[in-house]
C-alpha cells in the first residue's frame, strides 16, 4: 500500500515536470507561440535544468535538444527510483534497458501531449474562435491534421480529422508503443534474473 502511494506521487511529481520539458521542446521544434500561460510555466519550471545544459548541448537542426535530454534524463531518474522502490538491486546491465525504457516512455508522453493539444484546439474550434491560446495549440496540432484535412474534406461542414488523428494516436499508443515498453520490461525482468 505504502509502495503504492510512493509511486504515485513519485509519478505525479516528475510526470508534471517532465511534461513541461516535453512541451517546451516541442513548442520549439514546431514553432508555437510562447506568449502563453502554458509556454510561460513550461520555461519558467524547467529553466533551472535547461539553461545550464544548453551550454554544454548546443541546438542542432533548429531543436532544443537540451530540453529533449532534461525529459529523457528525468525520465531515467524516475524509472531508477521506481525499480529501487521495489527493492530490486541495480546493477549495470540494467542502464541500457531502463535508458530505453525512458525513452519510450517519452514517446508516450508527447503523444499525449499531441492528443490533448488537438482536443483543446477542436473544443476552442468550436466555442471560442479567436481564443489567444488557440495558435499554440494549432501549432502543436497542425503537423498532424494537415496531412489529414488534405485527404479528408470536412463532412457537412463538419472536420472530423481531429477524431481521426486521435484515433490514430490511439492506435500508435495501443500497437507499437505498448509493445516496445513490454518488451523493455521483459528485458529488465532478464536482467535481474
Amino acid at each position: 500500500m505504502m509502495t503504492e502511494a510512493l509511486r504515485l506521487i513519485l509519478d505525479a511529481a516528475f510526470h508534471l515536470f517532465i511534461l513541461a520539458a516535453l512541451v517546451r521542446f516541442w513548442m520549439q521544434a514546431l514553432r508555437a507561440p510562447t506568449r502563453n500561460p502554458i509556454a510561460q510555466f513550461s520555461m519558467a519550471f524547467t529553466d533551472f535544468a535547461v539553461k545550464p545544459l544548453r551550454r554544454v548541448v548546443p541546438g542542432l537542426l533548429n531543436l532544443d535538444w537540451a530540453s529533449l535530454i532534461v525529459a529523457w534524463l528525468a525520465e531515467l531518474v524516475l524509472q531508477v527510483l521506481l525499480v529501487l522502490i521495489l527493492r530490486v538491486q541495480l546493477n549495470v546491465e540494467m542502464l541500457p534497458v531502463l535508458l530505453f525504457l525512458a525513452f519510450v516512455k517519452l514517446i508516450r508522453l508527447s503523444i499525449y501531449v499531441f492528443m490533448a493539444a488537438i482536443i483543446v484546439q477542436a473544443v476552442l474550434s468550436w466555442v471560442s474562435q479567436g481564443h489567444p491560446m488557440e495558435p499554440f495549440f494549432a501549432a502543436l496540432s497542425r503537423p498532424f491534421l494537415g496531412p489529414f484535412r488534405r485527404a479528408i474534406p470536412p463532412i457537412g461542414g463538419v472536420d472530423i480529422t481531429p477524431l481521426l488523428v486521435l484515433i490514430a494516436f490511439q492506435l500508435v499508443l495501443m500497437l507499437p508503443v505498448t509493445w516496445l515498453e513490454a518488451e523493455t520490461v521483459r528485458m529488465l525482468q532478464r536482467t535481474l534474473l
